[in-house]
């Protein structure tokens, strides 16, 4: 297995992206979290040349204390993601006390601080409270069209280059805010962005999810088990998810996130705000469904794509706000059919 960190001393440290022999991980977790760790498969984050585990934890509306997020850590998923806007990020420092060296981490900038110095200070601000000297992945939380893009993503290089963060992602920027963005960078180029993607929401499918694979773009996919299973359930009237977590021996939670993580570039980061849903969570690594199960699956489970509109709305309102917004296009969507 390749361990995507060098060994040092005590500590494993994420910038080189080098090979690390399995004997060396019994350093470092005791044997039951072993045989988890040792499941976990790893990604390359876009260009960077660095693997990274496949499933993250998010900490968006996050409701449990540390010791899920800890146990998670522990249980291979090695990747943590945070915001200025969750108020997670005092709880993403107690969760790494320790093992920081160990952890990739990403957090992300409030689309009201994108103009430079307000940038800088959200920065800073944040490995303050994330008790880091450098951020993993930077991400910018969303677009923000009053906020020239060329003027963001500069100073995002800024951080970059002074050794603050190592690499450069932005979140809910579809096709055309993406491109913009990468065209607006002069040294650096983007390593990921953090879009909605699950069963049941394929936005991203397949324009987006394209272009970021031809271009070395990885996607992080936050919501990828959509606002929960009974949501699942509602848009599943044949049950084919239960057919194929009976046929996988999995639970349907590990099925709905193996189905996004089928594709090389995508990674997820749900949320599991106890002990046993973290670790369930981190079961969906380690397999594959099988072509069929992905058809059966894609072609059976109902989904939508957003339109301009609803597209346009997300991309100026806060995550709370877009949770609102969804609902109630959901409760005019057959009328607007109509």
């Amino acid at each position: 297995m390749n361990f995507p960190c060098e060994l040092g001393p005590a500590t494993m440290q994420w910038r080189a992206g080098t090979p690390m022999r399995f004997q060396a991980l019994r350093l470092l977790f005791p044997r039951p979290i072993l045989r988890i760790a040792q499941a976990m498969i790893l990604k390359q984050l876009g260009q960077t040349g660095v693997s990274v585990p496949e499933i993250g934890l998010g900490t968006f509306n996050y409701k449990g204390d540390i010791a899920p997020l800890r146990q998670g850590l522990e249980a291979g998923a090695l990747f943590l993601d945070t915001a200025e806007e969750y108020g997670t990020e005092p709880l993403a420092a107690e969760a790494m006390s320790g093992i920081r060296d160990r952890v990739f981490l990403a957090a992300k900038v409030s689309h009201k601080h994108l103009r430079r110095g307000d940038l800088v200070a959200a920065a800073d601000r944040s490995l303050l409270a994330l008790r880091t000297d450098r951020i993993d992945l930077y991400q910018v939380h969303a677009p923000d069209a009053t906020t020239p893009i060329g003027e963001t993503m500069g100073a995002m290089e800024e951080l970059v280059d002074a050794g603050k963060v190592h690499f450069i992602g932005v979140s809910n920027f579809y096709l055309p805010d993406l491109k913009e963005a990468q065209k607006a960078m002069r040294k650096h180029r983007i390593a990921a962005n953090q879009m909605p993607y699950n069963l049941i929401e394929r936005s991203v499918d397949p324009e987006l999810l394209s272009y970021c694979h031809q271009s070395g773009i990885s996607v992080i996919a936050f919501s990828p088990l959509a606002r929960g299973l009974p949501c699942l359930a509602q848009k599943d009237p044949k049950g084919v998810l239960p057919r194929v977590a009976r046929e996988t021996g999995k639970t349907i939670a590990q099925v709905a996130l193996n189905w996004c993580l089928r594709h090389d570039h995508v990674f997820v980061i749900p949320k599991g705000n106890t002990i046993a849903h973290i670790l369930e969570l981190c079961g969906a690594s380690g397999w594959r469904l099988s072509p069929e199960q992905v058809r059966l699956l894609s072609e059976n489970v109902r989904f939508h794509r957003r339109g301009r509109l609803e597209t346009w709305v997300r991309g100026i309102l806060s995550r709370s706000a877009q949770e609102k917004v969804s609902q109630i296009l959901q409760l005019l969507r057959p009328a607007l059919k109509n």
